[in-house]
Formats: structure tokens, C-alpha cells, sequence
């Protein structure tokens, strides 16, 4: 079974997942707009930090209640959020994606798990992207997306998301690069070490509360202004 639609999953000997994470590095290098390839690099050298992934949310609560239910964030299920009170982190999120034209429907599949279970815990992660975006107020830019990058390392220990900021600050100029080191990253270490677990949060349980509660709720610290 494929988890996001398109083909099924492969089992790949060790040698056949080498191949392919070779292929999509050397292809999401040359090319950063292949969300396709670098899902790939991610499911071809991540396995290990899924499983970690799987069993904090085995242990947690919300965790366990995503696993058991394993929601979808794709515009059926979360189309509801432009309806929500303007203060609210659903309306946040759907004011977020629609200032940018983006859907939620865009992610690729996830083909290159073991299991049903791990495969779904990669989709999840791939479409909790967005609500970090709001949660943490931070922009699309490759800036914004490197920073979130360091976030997501520091949450799931990811190699693909080290190996994007290495290829993102690469392409800064330097007038970029003083910026993401001198602001972006330092907040980004401390932001992605003080919040929750935050693969183990449901949220669109919290689509209906109050942007800030949620914020409080789970230690979230918005990137400041740049001065």
C-alpha cells in the first residue's frame, strides 16, 4: 500500500537504497525545486530516525491517538480552517497556505518504507511541514526553509533535513549567509530544542484554539524580527 497516493511501496535491498539516495542527492543538488527526490533522500536515509519517530509517538498520548486514527492533512480534511475565528491557529494555517497558493494536496507519496505504519509516520511528517511554517511564523524562502530544516533535524534527527541546510546555505549569498548565521540558526537551535515533541501533537485537534495558546501549549517561540 502506498501512503499519499501514486504507486505502492518498495522493499529495497541495502544496495538498491544506496543507489537511490546517491541518485536523489546528486538529483535535489542540481535541482531543489524535486520535492519528489528529496522525499526520496528522505525515506532512503531516515529509516532509523522513523522508528525512533514511531515509538516517542507510541509513548505519547496524541501520539498514540494520530497512529490509531492516522489522519490526512489534504484539503478534505482541513478545508474547514478558512471557516475558523481569524485569531485561531486553523485560520492561521489556511491563511498561510492560501496567501501562498499552496495545497496540501501537492506532497508526494511515500514509497520507500518497510511498513505501513513507518510509511504513514514519514507522510505525517512531511504534511505537519506547513503547520510548523505557521506555528513558528517562518517564510517559504530558502532561508525560512533552512531554518525549519534545523527545527526538523533537532526534531526527528533526520539526515536528509542536515544535508538541506548543508545544500541551502551553500546557495546563499553572503549577504544571506551572515543573516541565517548570525539570526536564523541560533534561534532555530534553541526554538527546536525547547518545544514539545512535536510529532507527537494532533493538530488539528488545535485548529479551533487560539494561535498563541497553542504556541504556549507547546513551547513554540516564533522567529523574532530581523533587526
Amino acid at each position: 500500500m502506498v501512503v499519499g497516493g501514486g504507486g505502492g511501496i518498495m522493499k529495497l535491498k541495502p544496495w538498491q537504497q544506496a543507489a537511490v539516495a546517491l541518485g536523489s542527492a546528486v538529483g535535489a543538488l542540481l535541482d531543489p525545486r524535486r520535492a519528489d527526490l528529496i522525499a526520496a533522500l528522505g525515506e532512503t536515509t531516515g529509516k532509523p530516525a522513523f522508528q525512533r519517530v514511531l515509538q516517542r509517538m507510541k509513548s505519547s498520548p496524541q501520539g498514540r491517538a494520530v497512529l490509531l486514527e492516522r489522519p490526512r492533512v489534504i484539503s478534505a480534511n482541513v478545508g474547514h480552517a478558512w471557516d475558523l475565528p481569524e485569531n485561531t491557529f486553523g485560520a492561521t494555517y489556511a491563511r498561510f497556505m492560501g496567501s501562498r497558493n499552496f495545497s496540501p494536496d501537492d506532497r508526494p507519496p511515500v514509497r520507500f518504507m518497510d511498513t505501513d505504519e513507518l510509511a504513514y509516520v514519514a507522510m505525517r511528517a512531511r504534511e505537519v511541514h506547513d503547520f510548523w511554517h505557521t506555528l513558528f511564523d517562518l517564510p517559504t524562502n530558502l532561508i525560512g526553509e533552512s531554518a525549519l530544516k534545523v527545527i526538523e533535524f533537532q526534531q526527528m534527527y533526520l539526515p536528509m533535513c542536515m544535508l538541506s541546510v548543508v545544500g541551502g546555505t551553500a546557495r546563499f549569498s553572503e549577504k544571506q549567509r551572515k543573516l541565517f548565521y548570525q539570526h536564523y540558526f541560533p534561534w532555530a537551535v534553541r526554538a527546536g530544542a525547547q518545544c514539545t515533541d512535536l510529532m507527537c501533537v494532533y493538530y488539528e485537534q488545535h485548529f479551533h484554539e487560539d494561535l498563541e495558546d497553542v504556541r504556549r501549549k507547546l513551547g513554540i517561540v516564533p522567529v523574532p524580527a530581523v533587526p
